[in-house]
Order: structure tokens, then sequence, then C-alpha cells
């Protein structure tokens, strides 16, 4: 299928919209939610990676997520905290940049496979992307701890460590469904293309 100008167009707003969503923090820092003595920053990256899989479709979905790796990886400012540069992909948090690939596609190719996706199979869709999302960068994170970084730490501290967070995103991405139900109501039907081939 020939590349469309509104593909490039849906592909750079969430290449954009990921920028913000990692960064939300740096510019509203009351925004970062105070759990049990930590501070849970609201990033939304998670969000809008699993909301590129249920508009754009597995294909041009993760193209945009590709995208937005390589822009980051090449200098521009746009990982979280606003950093950039290949050293974010093997830090430890590293993983979870990797992991917005396997969930644009996944959350894609679970909504494509639906003539009339509905909240139900959205909600599924993205609770793949969030199992997806920290099964990847938790082991990562796990394996740089306890080679390169040379700091020794279980795989099951390394999940505790995380689970404000994984609640954060559950929460978060299960409005993804519901937001993109209301969206559908508002935009014309050829601007989602969850069901393209």
């Amino acid at each position: 299928m020939p590349t469309k100008p509104i593909d490039l167009t849906f592909g750079a707003v969430f290449v954009c919209l990921m920028a913000i969503g990692a960064n939300i923090t740096v510019w509203f820092p009351f925004l970062a939610v105070p759990i049990g003595g930590t501070s849970v920053p609201l990033s939304l990256q998670t969000f809008f990676a699993i909301l590129a899989g249920m508009m754009l479709g597995k294909k041009r979905a993760s193209i945009a997520m590709i995208t937005y790796i390589l822009v980051g990886t090449a200098g521009l400012p746009i990982f979280s905290g606003l950093s950039a540069g290949p050293m974010q992909l093997i830090s430890p948090t590293g993983g979870f940049i990797f992991s917005f690939v396997f969930i644009a596609f996944f959350v894609g190719w679970i909504t494509e496979k639906q003539n009339k996706p509905g909240l139900a199979l959205y909600s599924f869709a993205a609770l793949v992307g969030v199992a997806f999302n920290y099964g990847i960068g938790v082991t990562y994170m796990y394996v740089a701890m306890n080679t390169w970084l040379e700091l020794s730490i279980s795989y099951e501290l390394a999940w505790m460590g995380m689970i404000p967070f994984l609640i954060k995103d559950i929460a978060l991405s299960c409005l993804a469904g519901i937001f993109l139900i209301q969206l559908a109501k508002r935009v014309p039907a050829n601007w989602i293309y969850a069901k393209a081939s």
C-alpha cells in the first residue's frame, strides 16, 4: 500500500506526542504523583504508543515508533528528561524505549483483526501493550544492571520497583480505548487506520 500524505502526518503527530509524553513533568512538575515516599512521573509514552497502534494499525504505528527512536538517538532531546543520543538505548530504561515498537505493532495487530472493535477489545489490546512495555522494559533493566552496570539486583526486586509505574500505566492505557471510541465519533472514518490493510 503506497504511503499517503495523511499517513506521514499522523506518523509525525505521534512522534511529537511521544516526545511530549516523555517530558510532560519537565514542563508541568505538579503532574509527578507522590506514592509511598517517592514521586512517580506521569509519563504518557505508553498511552500514546497504545493509541498509535489503535489508530494507525500495526505497520504505520510501528514506523512512527521507530522514527521516534531514531530521531532521539540522532540527538534531538525527545527522550525522558529531554535526553537524547544512543547512550539512552543502553541505559537501564533503554528497554522501555525499544518496547514502544512492540506495543504499537501488537496493539495494532489485535485491533486490525476485528471488523467492529469496541471497548472490550481496545481494553484487551491496551493491556497487551502494557505487558510488552513492562515485560521488555523490566527484563532489559535487570540485564543492564546485572551486566554492564555491574549492579547486583534480583529480577523480583526489579519488578517491585516498577509497581507504582505499572499501576499508573495500566490506568492510563485503559483510557486509550475510551479515548479512541470518542475520537472516532468526531473525525472522518478514513482517519482511523486500525482496520487498514
